[in-house]
């Protein structure tokens, strides 16, 4: 589920959230940081389970209005393409999903139905919809493309449901996107196989990915003037009050794995960290950022003093 730059970005919240609180608890913070990560499961399943929830409170709808004593000869004979929507109509019967529900007592829509109504209204609301329930029927792959661009034109992009994650919980303002790319992807890409064909991914693609965020965090934080020492000595004119503190992170997570991550590359590094940076910090740091680990690359070379193993790592 997550990547490397994701689980980057996970362990510089952390360290700074560290510096914010002037906490020097390692233990308490990688709990914690830990914790963070684990929950982005839980938002996973929220999200997937707002589009089973969506076409449960419709047919609960359809057969309520059936039931109507002076029910139309629409509210009769409803057009159910939505809720015989085959993608959605695999989700609610999906053995993986269902149990990772359970284990997980992911129960956010029934305690909080008015969302899900917010968002159906939305989704019955759309252009999209309206021109699928145009006709009563169709194919797999027509189903699958109105689900996968719905998600992703309305309900992926629904401020309501936006705000109530956020409020949930504030540690996943920043997994919100990840969690939405990787829904998107695997309904675009979703197989008619049955009740097990919808997996719902691990949090770590391996065992290296989880001992990543363990070393990374605790070889910056353990190393911390050791690594400060690095660029403030190549930054002559630059007081080191100056350097915004998460541009000093960034250096010191970027310097860590230079010198103690001898198998991650020194390109993906540079890549990753550049990036970061203009995501999370001011528009010029990556410019600085980027100057100082090119003068620190080449410096590093000069003096054998980054070792990597393996071919193309330079």
């Amino acid at each position: 589920m997550l990547n490397r730059r994701h689980i980057r970005v996970k362990v510089m919240q952390s360290i700074y959230a560290m510096h914010q609180n002037n906490s020097d608890n390692m233990d308490k913070e990688e709990k914690f940081l830990f914790q963070s990560i684990e929950n982005i499961r839980d938002l996973y399943l929220i999200v997937v389970s707002a589009l089973v929830e969506l076409r449960s409170v419709e047919e609960d709808f359809i057969e309520k209005s059936q039931k109507k004593h002076l029910a139309t000869a629409q509210e009769r004979n409803p057009n159910k393409k939505f809720i015989n929507n085959q993608i959605l109509q695999l989700l609610a019967e999906s053995n993986p999903l269902s149990i990772a529900l359970a284990e997980n007592k992911i129960d956010n829509w029934k305690r909080n139905d008015d969302y899900v109504l917010i968002l159906l209204e939305a989704v019955k609301s759309s252009d999209l919809y309206k021109e699928y329930m145009k006709t009563e029927k169709s194919n797999y792959d027509e189903d699958r493309a109105f689900i996968a661009n719905l998600f992703d034109e309305v309900i992926a992009p629904n401020e309501k449901l936006y705000e109530y994650l956020e409020d949930y919980k504030l540690t996943w303002v920043d997994d919100i996107p990840v969690v939405n790319t990787l829904i998107s992807k695997q309904l675009k890409v979703l197989s008619p196989e049955g009740r097990d064909s919808f997996s719902v991914p691990r949090i770590y693609k391996d065992f290296e990915d989880k001992d990543f965020v363990r070393d990374l965090f605790r070889k910056t934080i353990l190393n911390d003037n050791e690594l400060a020492k690095e660029f403030i000595d190549k930054t002559p004119n630059w007081d080191s009050d100056r350097i915004a503190e998460l541009d000093a992170i960034i250096l010191k997570m970027a310097i860590c794995e230079f010198l103690k991550f001898p198998s991650i590359p020194v390109k993906v590094t540079i890549n990753e960290y550049l990036e970061i940076a203009k995501e999370y910090s001011t528009p010029k740091s990556s410019i600085f950022i980027n100057g100082i680990l090119d003068n620190l690359v080449k410096d590093y070379h000069e003096n054998n003093k980054m070792v990597k193993a393996g071919r193309g790592l330079m």
